[in-house]
């Protein structure tokens, strides 16, 4: 008789619900992108995916004015407004996990960024898609102005 094997209880179970999150973006996705397209609209040059600090890749940096941006997705982050309130099927417990990780390195590579010296500015991926423009406008807000 041939045994069946059980996955652990801390595994993934593959679902159908879940196959749409297969092989998503982590960079340049489309709202990264569209906030970059505005924020160089405004003048502002920048540089992608650079390090900040140990373990902590900014998704884009604007060098001259020591200031790091990340884009946060709604789902993946946690957004208070739009992401997941709570998760049902059988990765429910892993999918809370791995909100609540991805939310405490959020914090910790702020931490890291600003005490290594770049000024942080997090914008929401609804953020984005509700208004580039405006998104744009919180990261120059973060830049110092020129001296004359």
């Amino acid at each position: 008789m041939a045994r069946q094997s059980v996955p652990p209880a801390d595994s993934w179970t593959s679902t159908e619900a879940g196959s749409h999150l297969r092989g998503r973006r982590s960079r340049d996705t489309r709202p990264e992108v569209a906030l970059r397209h505005a924020v160089h609209r405004l003048g502002l040059r920048y540089r992608l995916q650079r390090r900040v600090a140990p373990r902590c890749t900014a998704d884009f940096v604007l060098p001259r004015h020591h200031v790091a941006v990340f884009v946060d997705g709604c789902f993946w982050h946690g957004c208070p407004v739009h992401g997941p309130k709570s998760f049902r099927g059988p990765n429910a417990s892993l999918w809370t996990a791995k909100i609540e990780t991805n939310r405490a390195r959020d914090l910790r590579n702020t931490k890291a960024a600003a005490d290594a010296g770049w000024s942080v500015v997090r914008i929401w991926e609804c953020e984005v898609r509700s208004s580039a423009e405006q998104a744009a406008l919180r990261v120059a807000a973060a830049c110092p102005s020129e001296p004359d």
